[in-house]
């Protein structure tokens, strides 16, 4: 298998509100827009909304959006962010994490919960239980 692509695509009650939230916070533009669908862009990055109720989402699936999603977002400058979006519904206060994150969570639309990280170093206790070739990459370890 070659692939090609990976983005996650949100199920929305509301997609103009939700692709909004992301393109007023986030800075994604959209590159397909419909009443049932919007796919967004932001460089490199994707991430599409969908109507929750829409007929190619099997019968089963469709309706109520269901919670569980974490939507990373890692970013240069966390705490230039944590300032710019501290206004919008914080679930979990701005912290540096001894596993190697320095990060913020806040409540998206529909109950995605979207974490705001900078990678920093991780403490000598966790530092080990990264891949060799990931901490020369990223300068994790202590």
């Amino acid at each position: 298998m070659t692939l090609t692509s990976s983005y996650p695509v949100l199920m929305t009650t509301d997609v103009a509100a939700t692709a909004a939230f992301y393109r007023n916070h986030f800075g994604f533009q959209p590159t397909f827009e419909m009443e049932w669908y919007v796919s967004l862009r932001r460089g490199q990055w994707e991430l599409a909304v969908l109507d929750s109720k829409h007929e190619t989402i099997p019968a089963a699936y469709r309706g109520p959006v269901a919670g569980g999603m974490l939507l990373n977002l890692e970013v240069d400058d966390v705490d230039a962010e944590w300032e710019r979006l501290r206004n919008l519904e914080i679930v979990l206060p701005i912290r540096t994490e001894e596993f190697g994150q320095r990060h913020f969570i806040l409540a998206g639309p529909d109950g995605v919960l979207i974490d705001v990280i900078t990678n920093v170093d991780a403490s000598e206790a966790y530092a080990s239980h990264f891949a060799p070739e990931y901490l020369d990459a990223t300068s994790r370890s202590m």
